[in-house]
């Protein structure tokens, strides 16, 4: 009787240990495809004023306003900046897979990427862009959890495609209505680079569909930072986003021509 107990309970504990899942590999590749779906706007173009403002402990905030004008069906973007006046009329355009940056100081296109800095800050280029989570990435694993008060499933992801910023990332989802609320990045290695918290969304409803879309966007760099007082802070950046439009924009805003006229300007 007593080695029926002794087994009894060393399964019970074996079994306490094991992972609960509620959620079905189907529900989860569903839920991840709406995590996608929600980041991007395929039936209409975009359009929004972007405040993007970078701290560095020790140095103060600088502070980058821009137009964000994109056209996702057609994989074509354009962020105009606005401020501060000795960056006005820079831009950057997004049209054959091809990334460029306009600087009107010499009227100069030079060649860039998704994965490059914007503005020197701690965003990436392709942080303004639809994100493939679905398309690009593989589950790893996911869990369900709680973030805060938010029901969430937790994603894993690896690259299954090469031309991605991150090769590993980790998402938290909310299940109700697929919004990513906290995203980690990796490098190959496992070593955490970035973590980005989107605490809250504005809900804009149109003619054909009702969108969410960032109210404002946390990224903090893993990799840079300062000792302050004697405690690590790490540079910040907050992306902030008002005036939200789904009007069509004329065709000419996806060209170079149009930020060569704006940086005259």
């Amino acid at each position: 009787m007593k080695l029926k107990s002794a087994v009894f309970a060393v399964f019970m504990a074996v079994f306490m240990c094991l992972p609960v899942f509620s959620i079905t590999k189907a529900e989860s590749e569903r839920l991840l495809q709406l995590a996608e779906d929600n980041s991007a706007f395929y039936e209409t173009d975009f359009s929004g004023n972007y405040t993007v403002v970078q701290e560095k402990p020790g140095e103060g905030k600088n502070i980058t306003e821009a137009v964000l004008y994109r056209r996702d069906k057609s994989g074509k973007w354009t962020i105009l900046i606005t401020g501060p006046v000795k960056e006005k009329g820079k831009g950057y355009l997004q049209y054959d897979d091809n990334i460029w940056f306009y600087d009107p100081a010499d009227n100069r296109f030079t060649f860039t990427s998704a994965k490059d800095k914007f503005q020197n800050t701690n965003a990436n280029n392709s942080d303004f862009t639809p994100q493939h989570y679905a398309r690009d990435y593989s589950i790893k694993s996911f869990e369900e959890v709680k973030l805060g008060n938010m029901d969430c499933v937790l994603f894993e992801l690896t690259a299954k495609v090469e031309n991605v910023t991150y090769p590993i990332l980790k998402i938290w989802v909310t299940k109700d209505d697929g919004l990513v609320r906290k995203k980690e990045d990796y490098s190959l290695s496992g070593q955490k680079l970035r973590t980005t918290g989107v605490p809250s969304y504005q809900i804009v409803k149109t003619a054909n569909r009702t969108y969410s879309v960032p109210e404002s966007m946390v990224i903090q760099d893993n990799l840079r930072g300062k000792k302050i007082g004697g405690k690590l802070q790490y540079e910040k950046t907050q992306i902030t986003i008002k005036n939200i439009s789904f009007e069509k924009v004329s065709d000419t805003v996806y060209t170079k021509p149009y930020l060569e006229k704006m940086g005259s300007k």
